[in-house]
């Protein structure tokens, strides 16, 4: 068996929470923090650790602003981002055809 995919995993994405906001992102132009955390059924520090870190991969864009006066963060996935999770979706599409016989 080659393990070589394995190891090219990107580890950023990988991670179960990362991978379920990478999707939701993937979907949609953006999302609103509070719909990540309540779609998602994480807390709120979950969801900013796991955005900053993949804000910090070049991943994600933030957008800071105000909706009825009360402030409201929203993601984005950025182009980089789209290409990293794409080409994760691929490598994970590549697993599976190994692993069925082709």
């Amino acid at each position: 068996m080659n393990t070589e995919p394995y190891h090219q995993l990107d580890r950023v994405i990988h991670e179960k929470g990362r991978l379920a906001i990478m999707s939701m992102l993937a979907a949609a132009p953006q999302v609103a923090f509070t719909d990540l955390r309540d779609v998602l059924g994480m807390t709120d520090g979950n969801v900013t650790a796991h955005t900053r870190t993949l804000q910090q991969a070049g991943y994600l864009a933030v957008t800071k602003s105000y909706r009825a006066g009360r402030p409201l963060t929203t993601f984005a996935l950025t182009e980089i981002g789209r290409a990293a999770f794409a080409g994760y979706i691929a490598l994970l599409g590549q697993i599976v055809d190994e692993h069925r016989g082709g």
